[in-house]
């Protein structure tokens, strides 16, 4: 611990409604503490039954964000790792599912020496263990047991599966001290009537269900349309028991990036210093100096996404694309990438069975709306994804963007309907397909993979950081791909999937032209990253690049797309630069 002292906590708590922005507001006041020098991790608690989200829908429950070390966690904890640049585990995320497993197993045991086990204080009680031990745990950030650590408690204020966590944190504020916990509680002032008149009552609301429950805010973080009229912070300060300077209007801004700078503006970082005692904290010189680089490195690039920048159009052929939180680390990533090669990025939304035959005969609209939409994109992007729905209308796009040299992006599943499309299309093999969804295909082209467990669903993909190296051959050495990760023999990067590409059939696509310059370090036989001779940019990826991107440190493959669709590229790899004079160049 810094200095000698207690990990401070931090608690975000919601109200009104869910999908307030907690862990926008989580990740913001994180980035903000590490703008100070100091050392900062976070836990994400959800209160749903499941050990972890593997199993979930992306379209009920958003993205299955993946750990360096296999976690299937929440989306939130991809903001927190690209907000505050460091890795996060598995145990970063906590479920109810996990915590009564953990509690049962030890009941099972007899650890609980015959006494009768109960929501208070067994279930409260293995909370506060968690998230003491995870919060005294030292992080990748210098490897330092965490100076603060945030907690984001999933739900809504007042929910029936949310109950023990609460009664869980209002025990944990007396066993960690005053000085070492603050709450902050996101709620909403919505905007009613023709007159557009802003309403407090709902958090006056919120937050007396929350003193109720034992836990009273020190901060208040609420969202709006529009900055507080005059007025409202006095009214919420009154009602809610709160000091004004500790009402912050967190209203609709630029971009969620712009959120770190209105909090700042707002006072975030006096009001946490005093609460939290911080400037007790001894932090190192040189450390302190980095909190200042990073904070004039964010502010620059919140700065260009305010730009009027040129717009780079990428098509995104997926399966879940009627929510975006299911593929919000590819946003990311997107964005990462084009502000980093001073563009702006339009994503186009493409289902991809709407690029198929069968929607041509039920649906002509639709059919030709997509296939307008993907024609006119300046890059093109597959998505990772599970299930047969839509993947012909993938094999279909990566079709299109090979024969028209269209720079392509493949991931996981984009990479596994690359390869069928081009054993069907170069190779002549119009039967190649996968074993996922042709199990006895002519010529399976993805195969399952062998050590994995066939009998259970959660946890049991090939899953986590994983090396991938570059093959020792002319083309692999000279590739694309291989330069944009700066031409190193490896890389590690994070893998989900049972599926894999046939080796068997590796030479053969190879000696037709494309080419898997990545493999895996384990085998030598697992086809990680793969490359087309002879066009602009195609490269695929077993893994998913989107989990490592971070503002301040695009992912290659993500990167080469934006170069390539804003036709930079060439000028990049020769060490030109990008974009439209690049004032500060921004790297951690």
């Amino acid at each position: 611990m810094a200095g000698g002292k207690q990990t401070k906590y931090i608690i975000v708590s919601g109200g009104v409604i869910s999908g307030i922005g907690k862990g926008i507001i989580a990740s913001s006041t994180g980035l903000l503490l590490k703008t100070l020098g100091l050392t900062v991790t976070s836990i994400k608690i959800d209160p749903y039954l499941n050990i972890d989200a593997g199993t979930l829908s992306p379209l009920d429950h958003g993205e299955v964000f993946v750990l360096d070390d296999g976690g299937e966690v929440d989306l939130d904890l991809g903001n927190y790792e690209r907000y505050l640049n460091v890795t996060l585990t598995r145990d970063n995320n906590i479920t109810t599912g996990k915590i009564y497993r953990e509690v049962i197993d030890k009941e099972r045991r007899g650890d609980y020496l015959g006494k009768t086990v109960q929501v208070v204080p067994h279930i409260t009680n293995a909370v506060q263990d968690w998230v003491e031990r995870v919060g005294s745990t030292p992080t990748s950030d210098h490897g330092r047991t965490p100076d603060v650590c945030i907690v984001e408690l999933g739900g809504t204020v007042g929910d029936i599966e949310s109950a023990p966590f609460i009664e869980a944190m209002r025990q944990f504020q007396f066993r960690v001290g005053h000085d070492n916990f603050c709450l902050i509680h996101v709620s909403l002032v919505p905007v009613v009537g023709a007159v557009g008149e802003q309403k407090t009552k709902p958090t006056q609301a919120s937050v007396r269900d929350l003193r109720g429950l034992g836990l009273s805010p020190d901060i208040l973080a609420c969202r709006s349309a529009q900055p507080f009229e005059e007025g409202i912070r006095e009214k919420l300060s009154m009602f809610c028991q709160v000091s004004p300077k500790q009402v912050f209007s967190v209203h609709d801004c630029e971009s969620l990036y712009h959120i770190p700078i209105l909090l700042r503006q707002q006072g975030m970082i006096d009001v946490l210093t005093e609460r939290l005692r911080l400037a007790q904290l001894q932090i190192p010189p040189e450390i302190v100096a980095e909190g200042e680089t990073l904070w004039a490195q964010w502010r620059e690039f919140a700065r260009r996404r305010a730009r009027d920048l040129d717009e780079t159009t990428i098509a995104v052929v997926g399966k879940y694309t009627y929510l975006a939180d299911s593929y919000i680390s590819v946003v990311k990533a997107l964005e990462h990438a084009a502000l980093n090669v001073n563009r702006k990025v339009k994503i186009s939304w493409i289902e991809a069975s709407n690029l198929e035959e069968a929607t041509m005969q039920k649906d002509p609209l639709k059919y030709h709306e997509a296939w307008q939409h993907m024609c006119a994109a300046d890059g093109i992007l597959v998505p990772g994804g599970f299930g047969e729905r839509g993947v012909e209308g993938m094999v279909l796009a990566a079709k299109w963007a090979r024969e028209h040299r269209v720079p392509y992006l493949g991931i996981c599943l984009g990479m596994q309907v690359a390869v069928i499309e081009f054993a069907r299309s170069v190779c002549g093999k119009p039967g190649a397909h996968s074993a996922e969804f042709r199990e006895g295909c002519e010529t399976p082209a993805v195969i399952f993979m062998p050590e994995i467990d066939r009998t259970t669903m959660g946890g049991t993909m090939r899953l986590g950081s994983r090396v991938t190296r570059f093959q020792d051959t002319p083309f692999a050495r000279a590739s694309t791909i291989r330069k944009l990760y700066g031409s190193v023999d490896e890389v590690s990067e994070r893998h989900r999937h049972r599926y894999e590409v046939n080796p068997e059939l590796v030479a053969e696509l190879e000696a037709a032209g494309l080419h898997f310059v990545g493999r895996d370090v384990e085998t030598g036989e697992r086809m990680e990253i793969l490359e087309l001779e002879a066009h602009p940019y195609f490269v695929a990826a077993q893994y998913h690049p989107e989990y490592l991107t971070r503002p301040l440190g695009p992912s290659p493959p993500f990167l080469g797309l934006l170069l390539a669709a804003s036709g930079q590229l060439d000028a990049y790899l020769a060490g030109e630069g990008v974009g439209r004079a690049v004032e500060t160049k921004l790297t951690l």
